[in-house]
């Protein structure tokens, strides 16, 4: 019976710790556990737009495997993966915006001040570059918090 007291004490501390304590919570969009579709996100940066990584140039981040066209782009992104990972974890820029989740398609990015943005479709691409500072602006003041709605 002495147990059940500490029990009880241990899952109240485990309730009300933060979150980097916890489990980590997945915050990057990830069809099958792949990041980006498989696309390779230095791939963006390089000039070379939306192309397929491979399975045998891949890791795991985050939670998520990243695929890569070349052991040069794997290894850029290993040195430093917040400089090539998608903002507001791979979403939808433009859902991000309104306060919800969509995934983002990987044929459908923009790179704006060094950030890579994923969109869902071609209707919200033609919004977001009509209203890109302020979609952006509300995008930011919703994330991460909306990973737990």
């Amino acid at each position: 019976m002495a147990l059940r007291p500490i029990l009880v004490a241990l899952a109240l501390i485990v309730s009300f710790a933060p979150l980097s304590v916890r489990a980590e919570v997945p915050i990057f969009s990830a069809r099958n556990g792949v990041a980006l579709d498989g696309y390779d996100v230095v791939a963006f940066f390089q000039g070379e737009g939306a192309v397929v990584g491979h399975q045998n140039h891949a890791l795991m981040w985050k939670g998520v495997v990243w695929r890569f066209v070349s052991l040069d782009n794997q290894a850029r992104f290993e040195a430093n993966p917040r400089a090539y990972a998608p903002v507001f974890g791979g979403y939808c820029a433009y859902a991000m915006s309104q306060g919800y989740l969509a995934p983002g398609d990987p044929r459908l990015w923009r790179i704006d001040d060094g950030e890579l943005l994923l969109l869902n479709n071609a209707s919200v691409q033609a919004i977001w570059q009509q209203e890109a500072r302020e979609l952006l602006q509300a995008a930011r003041g919703n994330w991460p918090a909306v990973l737990r709605d």
